[in-house]
């Protein structure tokens, strides 16, 4: 890996016989590293080109759970989010699909919408959609937050995925007027698409302080085996052995 990262014009300043050594041991180490090489990762958010690499490994098809924080597991380690949970779940069922964390801690529905080109490089075969939550915490346009989950959708289930979308649902201080036609959004866009929708996807999670992190919003590990069981008790109906 060393010589091929290397600008070539580089390799005269080792000496002869250290250029022969690493010509020697590096294959050794590739194949050593391979061994090294995650099972894909539900654990954190993936390049493109992991996707690439991970596919010559790992043929299941695959689950996507695109998200915010809320999906990268934000406050709690990689392994105890809830896609990692979810491909626990999945594996201790006999479901052989492979969990791909596509969480972004802070993305908006805009910000979603133009990362689904990234999602689907990825092929998936079935969308976990979970966004929307820092559109309603930050207040903006409902109608805006609507079109951009819309057009996801769209863009997802042209490609063949089956989408299963997330719902949410905001504090009350934000008013009465503003959280239900938040709320609203969900129902509608399930309505429309014919898509499997999860009411609420802090079920059971919300507002119980156990299960939450101090700030209030983001899940504690035990929170997000919670949600992890909800996600699969949505999508198990779609699953295959």
């Amino acid at each position: 890996m060393l010589l091929y990262c290397m600008p070539t014009r580089r390799l005269d300043l080792f000496p002869a016989r250290v250029v022969r050594f690493l010509a020697l041991i590096l294959p050794g180490l590739a194949v050593l590293w391979s061994g090294f090489t995650p099972c894909f990762p539900a654990e954190r958010g993936a390049s493109p080109l992991e996707l690439r690499i991970a596919e010559v490994k790992d043929e299941r098809p695959r689950i996507v759970a695109f998200g915010n924080s809320l999906t990268a597991g934000l406050g709690v380690r990689s392994q105890e989010s809830y896609p990692a949970e979810l491909q626990r779940l999945l594996d201790a069922a006999g479901y052989r699909y492979r969990v791909v964390n596509a969480g972004v801690s802070g993305d908006t529905t805009a910000g979603g919408l133009r990362r689904v080109p990234w999602v689907l490089n990825g092929r998936p075969d079935i969308v976990i959609l979970e966004l929307g939550g820092n559109d309603g915490l930050r207040g903006l346009s409902i109608e805006e937050t609507k079109a951009n989950l819309d057009r996801i959708i769209e863009r997802l289930r042209d490609s063949g995925a089956l989408v299963v979308l997330a719902g949410m649902k905001l504090p009350p201080n934000y008013g009465r007027d503003y959280t239900s036609r938040f709320e609203a959004i969900y129902q509608a866009l399930a309505r429309k698409h014919g898509v499997p929708l999860i009411p609420f996807f802090l079920e059971g999670v919300a507002a119980q302080a156990q299960f939450n992190q101090p700030d209030g919003i983001h899940p504690t590990a035990d929170g997000y085996r919670i949600i992890a069981a909800n996600v699969l008790n949505a999508i198990e109906s779609f699953l295959k052995k």
